[in-house]
């Protein structure tokens, strides 16, 4: 594994979780138009989320790649 696959997994799986977590952030009913509208407690949540799913994906990918 180079340092392009790295980067490549890292970016992808950044990508994914946060597509995944603002995607059930918003089926929760987590989201509001706009930043500003939302509660502390929304905000933390839709950050843990994508954080959340950011790891798991990149940690997914990895592997992927090493298998």
């Amino acid at each position: 594994m180079n340092a392009f696959d790295i980067l490549m997994i890292v970016a992808l799986g950044t990508l994914a979780g946060a597509v995944i977590g603002l995607s059930i952030g918003w089926a929760a009913k987590y989201q509001e138009p706009r930043w500003s509208l939302m509660t502390s407690r929304n905000k933390m949540v839709n950050l843990a989320l994508v954080l959340f799913f950011s790891i798991v994906s990149i940690a997914g990918l990895a592997w992927y790649e090493l298998v």
